[in-house]
C-alpha cells in the first residue's frame, strides 16, 4: 500500500470521526474526546510507522497510550458509583437514585432518629413533620420526599395552609463535597459532567415535572458551586 493510500484513508476516517461527534451532545462528546484524541494519535503512529517514519510514529504511540490510560483513570474518579444523589441537613439525609426516581432518607436526629422515611407509617411522617418546624432546611427535605411518596398529604386536618409549599434554604454557602454528593458526582468531575448531572436531576425534580422547589434549589445551587470552579 503505497504511502499517499494510506494518508488519503486516513483523512477519509477523521472525516467520518468528525462527522459523527457533531452529531453528540456536549456532554457526551466530551467524554467521546477523552478517548478519540489519544486513538486518533494512535492510529497516527502507526501510520508513520507503516510508511517508515517509525522515529515519529513509535513515540506518538506510546504517548497516545499514556494518554489513554490517564482518561481511563479521570473516568473512574469521576463516576459515582449507584448513581446516587445526596442531600444532608441537621435531620435528614436523603437519597434519591438517578436511574429509578426513587427517594428515601435516614433519620438523624429526633424521636425516629436511625430510621428511614420509608420504614414510617403516615402518622409516624405527620409526628417527625411536627418536630422538624424548627429546622426549615430539612423541613424542607421531609416535604420533598412526601410530594412523592404521599401526594395529598397536605390535605390533612393538621396541616396548615403553607405546609409543603417549600421551606427557604438554611444559613450557610454549600460546600464543594456537598454540591458533589447532590449531583452524584466524584470529586474532579468536569464542566461537561456537572452540566450533564444537573440536567439529569432536574428532569426528576423540576417543579413542573412535579418535584421539589427546595430540591430543585439546593441542585441549583450545587451546580453554581461546582461551575465556580471552571470560571
Amino acid at each position: 500500500m503505497s504511502p499517499i493510500a494510506v494518508l488519503f484513508g486516513g483523512a477519509l476516517i477523521l472525516v467520518a470521526v468528525t462527522g459523527a461527534l457533531l452529531s453528540v451532545n456536549p456532554a457526551a462528546l466530551a467524554r467521546i474526546l477523552r478517548y478519540a484524541l489519544p486513538v486518533a494519535l494512535a492510529g497516527f503512529g502507526v501510520t508513520m510507522t507503516l510508511i517508515g517514519r517509525g522515529g515519529l510514529g513509535i513515540p506518538l504511540i506510546a504517548f497516545s497510550l499514556a494518554m489513554f490510560a490517564r482518561a481511563r483513570g479521570a473516568s473512574r474518579a469521576t463516576r459515582q458509583p449507584g448513581g446516587q444523589s445526596y442531600v444532608r441537613s441537621a435531620a435528614l439525609e436523603m437519597e434519591l437514585d438517578l436511574d429509578t426516581g426513587e427517594m428515601n432518607g435516614l433519620v438523624l436526629a429526633g424521636s425516629f432518629e436511625g430510621q428511614e422515611l420509608d420504614a414510617l407509617d403516615e402518622s409516624d411522617l405527620m409526628l417527625l413533620h411536627g418536630e422538624l418546624v424548627g429546622d426549615p432546611e430539612s423541613l424542607g427535605l421531609l416535604e420533598a420526599y412526601l410530594d412523592r411518596r404521599t401526594p395529598d398529604w397536605r390535605a390533612g386536618p393538621d396541616m396548615d395552609e403553607g405546609a409543603g409549599l417549600g421551606a427557604a434554604p438554611g444559613p450557610g454557602a454549600m460546600t464543594q463535597k456537598e454540591a458533589y454528593e447532590i449531583l452524584g458526582l466524584a470529586p474532579g468531575a468536569d464542566e461537561a459532567e456537572i452540566r450533564e448531572a444537573h440536567r439529569r436531576l432536574m428532569k426528576r425534580m423540576h417543579p413542573d415535572a412535579g418535584g421539589s422547589t427546595f430540591l430543585a434549589g439546593r441542585i441549583n445551587e450545587a451546580k453554581a458551586v461546582l461551575l465556580s470552579r471552571h470560571d
